[in-house]
């Protein structure tokens, strides 16, 4: 676990080192405008190192997107940095951001998600057939006692 890590809001200056780390944003333009949308609306935070505050090991994004209810619809996090804790203090930084009930979701075959869900607090709450090949969509949700 990464003993000096920040997680604050994304700023425009972290918009090239999101999309280096980022394998799908490195050959998706689709990706790479998202990234820049989500920080521009505020919607983005980033995991840093304490150390070098511009080192950055991982980003997540909340959103409304989801029925118009808190959602996550992307954490990721730097290859080299992953299993020490970043997506737990990224995802526990977004959930400090919402009140209400917080969903997100995962292929079936994303394993370490979902058994980072787990370890949070998160409940299924249902899937979704046909968005990738034979490799469903797990919606989860946190209900939070403030709903």
């Amino acid at each position: 676990m990464f003993s000096q890590m920040n997680v604050r809001p994304a700023s425009r200056e972290d918009i090239d080192s999101i999309i280096e780390q980022d394998p799908i944003a490195k050959y998706e333009l689709g990706r790479r405008v998202f990234i820049a949308d989500a920080v521009a609306a505020g919607q983005c935070w980033v995991a840093v190192e304490a150390m070098g505050a511009s080192a950055l090991i991982g980003y997540g994004v909340l959103n409304k997107s989801f029925f118009e209810n808190n959602f996550v619809p992307l954490i990721v996090v730097k290859v080299s940095a992953r299993r020490r804790g970043v997506a737990t203090a990224i995802m526990t930084a977004l959930e400090s951001q919402c009140a209400g009930k917080l969903f997100t979701s995962t292929n079936t075959s994303n394993i370490a998600m979902r058994q980072l869900l787990k370890r949070l607090g998160f409940v299924e709450s249902g899937w979704i057939e046909n968005l990738d090949d034979n490799d469903p969509e797990l919606v989860f949700v946190k209900l939070r006692s403030s709903c």
